[in-house]
């Protein structure tokens, strides 16, 4: 282990930054003059620079004669924000301001980021990645092509960055976007730079040491390939032997150049997601959000909704409908806490019965994928259950019917899944129904929670995917927690960074979904199963120390850790300005 001060030493360092130093006084260094200084977004502040700096760093002309303090800045842009038309503009409005200036961004976005974050990111930046090739102004992060796997390597090493100058590096290739599909290179610098966004406003991660990378493959979305301004590659996707030698690449390049720094996998889909994570797991720190971060927030919620019904963990009956990437991740969680309450695994699995687009899952069916494998129950188990006429598959409301669920999960995107009949076929048998339909956006949630409520006599348990107003049944309000994962990855990432993790551990995502549920309070009638989204920064750093915690006790941490939330607190990073120097 190293010394116990070595991520405070590491930040009061003279370290490299993108186009500038920072001081061991937290002063920043530049070489840059004029317009080199105002055209970098992480060093601009705009009217802010003082008179000095002004003409230390040849501004004078260059700026107003006014000189605003960061609070004024951001009540102006806030004022701008609430001008735009719709969420889209907004989005675009934020993104822009980025560009510009990163820390008036963050200081806009942490003061509203309950207001905020469905626009910078999940819903609304689904639109917004749909509209890339369209309305590109700069570019965001790195785009490595996999047509130039040379070029990997000159690419990182035109970021300036050091071994030490880079704790988190977020990727995606974009084919399972947000429900949406494959978007292509838009998609995946698009997801990763949202993804970096929410990591610094809800835990602090220091926007110059992360890394968003666009992994182009090439598209199988003919709109885009169609489209004459489309900017990425235009082909079908890539798969197979050239497919796994360009993530090799990347991954060899990206760990090399930043030894410690977590990678995040984002959006991936199916056939690719869980077979990178398992590859790379052990090895090094990664995470997929997708598969660990949904299951680990839906977890957070289960526990919550266990103690309200005050059925055990050991005890739930769990159907998962879309066993995907995303429902298939969650099951393992579940199957996880399940054994942790006492059941051994293969009975743990034997309590999920997963559905997917051919009907309930069953061993005797060709085409499932490995992960999918455990869950597929046997044949002759469930011959005398009802099929479809349309699909010759046994559908949901068939297994809701035979197995009475006590929870029913929804990562289908099949808009209206949840019918008003499966539901009160549920509620019949229980008597405090989970339903958590958490698919997103809003146009594929498999049922409202409004809904869910009124068929259930307000007795449902729900969580969602996307953000909901509280709903009133009979005199009782409901508070619908958002099982965003949001609440969970920012603090999960923050905690590998301060405890410089091997690897990301299933005992430390345990530790992220325990602390992200125990900062519920379920004992009021209608209470919501999670904390809300605008406490974000609390519940980052409660997550942080967890895992943090979690792996120092695993053996798994590279520095000592005498003071977790001490560390935690001195590593996140406060969008603040800081004087800017000559170099």
């Amino acid at each position: 282990m190293g010394s116990a001060m070595a991520p405070g030493r590491r930040r009061r360092a003279t370290r490299t930054r993108r186009g500038f130093v920072e001081n061991p006084d937290g002063s920043y260094a530049t070489s840059g003059r004029g317009l080199e200084v105002l055209d970098n977004p992480l060093l601009n502040k705009g009217t802010a620079f003082t008179p000095a700096e002004r003409e230390e760093l040849g501004l004078d002309g260059l700026l107003p004669a006014a000189v605003e303090t960061l609070e004024e800045q951001a009540l102006r842009a806030y004022t701008q924000y609430l001008a735009q038309p719709d969420d889209l503009r907004r989005n675009i409005y934020l993104t822009a301001l980025q560009d510009r200036n990163e820390v008036l961004f963050y200081r806009l976005l942490s003061d509203h980021l309950s207001e905020m974050l469905p626009v910078v990111y999940d819903p609304t930046i689904a639109q917004a990645i749909e509209g890339y090739s369209h309305e590109y102004r700069r570019p965001q992060g790195l785009y490595l092509s996999v047509d130039d796997v040379a070029g990997i390597e000159r690419a990182f090493s035109n970021l300036g960055l050091g071994a030490g100058d880079v704790d988190l590096v977020v990727a995606s290739d974009a084919e399972e976007i947000l429900g949406i599909g494959d978007w292509g290179v838009g998609g995946g610098a698009g997801i990763a730079a949202g993804k970096l966004a929410v990591y610094t406003a809800a835990a602090g991660i220091d926007p110059a040491r992360a890394v968003a990378v666009a992994l182009d493959v090439g598209t199988d979305n003919e709109k885009l390939l169609d489209d004459p301004l489309y900017v990425g590659n235009r082909y079908p996707r890539v798969r197979g032997r050239r497919y796994d030698d360009f993530v090799d690449a990347y991954v060899s390049e990206a760990t090399g150049r930043f030894p410690g720094a977590m990678l995040h996998w984002e959006d991936f889909g199916p056939s690719n997601a869980r077979r990178i994570l398992e590859r790379y797991t052990g090895r090094l720190p990664t995470f997929n959000d997708d598969m660990q971060g949904t299951g680990a927030i839906v977890l957070a919620a289960m526990l919550g909704a266990a103690r309200v019904s005050g059925t055990p963990m050991r005890d739930q009956r769990i159907v998962v409908f879309g066993a995907g990437t995303a429902g298939i991740g969650i099951a393992d969680q579940l199957r996880d806490a399940m054994t942790r309450d006492g059941l051994e695994a293969r009975e743990a699995v034997r309590r999920i019965w997963a559905v997917d687009r051919q009907g309930l899952l069953t061993d005797d069916m060709s085409g499932l994928r490995d992960f999918q494998t455990p869950y597929a129950r046997p044949a002759p188990e469930v011959a005398g259950w009802l099929r479809d006429a349309k699909e010759n598959g046994i559908g949901l409301a068939e297994v809701v019917g035979r197995v009475h669920p006590t929870m029913l999960l929804g990562t289908s995107t099949a808009h209206g899944a949840f019918t008003e009949e499966i539901v009160r076929a549920m509620a019949a048998a229980v008597e405090r129904p989970v339903v958590f339909p958490i698919s997103n956006p809003t146009s594929r949630v498999e049922a409202m929670p409004e809904d869910l409520i009124r068929w259930t006599g307000g007795r449902a348990l729900v969580a969602t995917g996307i953000p909901v107003a509280p709903v009133t049944h009979d005199g009782v309000t409901h508070v619908i927690g958002q099982a965003n994962n949001a609440l969970l990855y920012p603090g999960l990432g923050l905690g590998v960074i301060v405890s410089r993790a091997r690897r990301v551990s299933d005992g430390m995502l345990q530790a992220a979904a325990e602390a992200v549920g125990s900062l519920a309070d379920v004992s009021a009638p209608g209470a919501s199963l999670l904390p809300p989204v605008g406490d974000l920064r609390e519940v980052s750093a409660t997550v942080a120390v967890a895992v943090a915690r979690r792996a120092a006790a695993e053996g798994l941490a590279r520095v000592d850790l005498p003071d977790p939330v001490r560390q935690v607190r001195d590593a996140m990073w406060q969008p603040c300005y800081r004087p800017v120097r000559r170099a």
